[in-house]
């Protein structure tokens, strides 16, 4: 397991950090992450169980962090949650985008897609970080400064199918963080999207058996599973002063399954 104290970006010491579906997988990895780097993390969170879980273990080893229950898909939510973040901190530095609906969903045609189900997840996957980034980019564009972090999908490269309904929201949002990057690129706000692979994480996914499972890390240079700890390193990155000048890109995190 990657020690998070050797990955050190010292510019993110007292950066308030907002992370979305931070109450397990990617997000609670990348919410430990961060407090670790010294950074006041927000997390952003639909179950409130789960959030405050993370939030006590952060601050059990002594970081920063509160949870609040938000919903990204819901606007009235969304907002609630940003007003609390201002009234604890006044600023808002980073956004990471990270809620989404995946491991819940069943494999199935495209054409068997309930509508329902196709409304639900590009709501959460893609209306989810337009929503959150809308309202972080006050306070961004007050500060001239600002990082958002879509964390999109590598499966759409592979064009999975099966999931037509997450490919479509992941490919869009990788889409939009390039030219949201062009509307806000003037406010010293970048935005820029990390693409993962095949990520295991405590989450349980019915739909990958183990025979799948091997066959993913085959098509992979790297031989052993991904983890939500190979992806820390490139969001500290594009959380911090070092990332300056990046903006617009997707970053393929997968362990060179893609080009």
């Amino acid at each position: 397991m990657t020690d998070f104290n050797n990955i050190v970006f010292p510019s993110l010491k007292e950066r308030v950090v907002i992370i979305t579906g931070a109450g397990q997988g990617i997000g609670r990895t990348f919410a430990k992450a961060f407090a670790t780097a010294g950074a006041r993390v927000v997390i952003a969170e639909l179950n409130e169980n789960k959030a405050a879980a993370v939030s006590e273990e952060i601050m059990k080893a002594g970081g920063e962090a509160f949870a609040v229950t938000t919903d990204v898909g819901d606007e009235a939510s969304v907002k609630e949650m940003i007003e609390v973040v201002e009234d604890e901190y006044s600023r808002i530095d980073v956004l990471i985008n990270n809620a989404g609906i995946f491991s819940t969903l069943e494999m199935r045609p495209f054409d068997q897609i309930p509508l329902e189900e196709w409304e639900r997840v590009l709501r959460v996957n893609l209306t989810g970080p337009f929503l959150c980034a809308r309202a972080v980019l006050p306070a961004m564009r007050r500060a001239k400064w600002g990082r958002i972090i879509n964390i999109a999908s590598g499966a759409v490269r592979l064009g999975r199918p099966n999931y037509l309904h997450y490919i479509a929201s992941k490919a869009a949002l990788g889409g939009m963080s390039l030219s949201m990057a062009r509307e806000v690129g003037a406010d010293g706000i970048t935005v820029n999207a990390i693409l993962p692979g095949a990520t295991f994480t405590e989450i349980e996914r019915k739909t990958v058996t183990p025979e799948q499972k091997q066959r993913i890390v085959a098509m992979q240079c790297i031989p052993r599973p991904e983890t939500p700890e190979d992806l820390v390193g490139a969001a500290l990155f594009l959380a911090s002063e070092a990332s300056a000048f990046v903006t617009g890109q997707t970053i393929n995190l997968d362990g060179g399954v893609t080009g």
